[in-house]
């Protein structure tokens, strides 16, 4: 047996590529679970379902393709009463609520944004 190459027998870590790719990879893990984080914040702040959205961006392969269409798809917060108001307007524009039924709604639904 050669005793000159006996330090070329320890564990992985110690040789050529070190301990780094494990440091890499963990790094690499690292940054995704924190932007699964801030998606499912922002997710949940906007009215979406946040574990959803963060499931499909903490997978490494397929995370950016989806972090790409969460940006694209998500909602203005604050949205659905924006919405509300509009079907609102258009019930009382096709003639299903009386001015009286419009307005009370309208009052209500200002106070619910407070």
């Amino acid at each position: 047996m050669d005793w000159d190459h006996m330090m070329d027998w320890g564990p992985m870590w110690w040789g050529a590529w070190g301990i780094f790719p494990l440091i890499w990879m963990i790094g690499y893990w690292l940054v995704f679970l924190v932007i699964a984080y801030l998606v499912y914040k922002d997710a949940e702040a906007r009215g979406m379902n946040g574990l959803l959205w963060a499931v499909l961006v903490v997978l490494p392969w397929i995370g950016m393709l989806f972090l790409l269409i969460y940006l694209l798809k998500r909602e203005e917060i604050g949205g659905s009463i924006r919405n509300a108001e509009s079907i609102l307007d258009e019930r009382y524009a096709r003639g299903e609520l009386t001015r009286d039924e419009y307005l009370r709604m309208k009052e209500d639904l200002k106070r619910g944004r407070e």
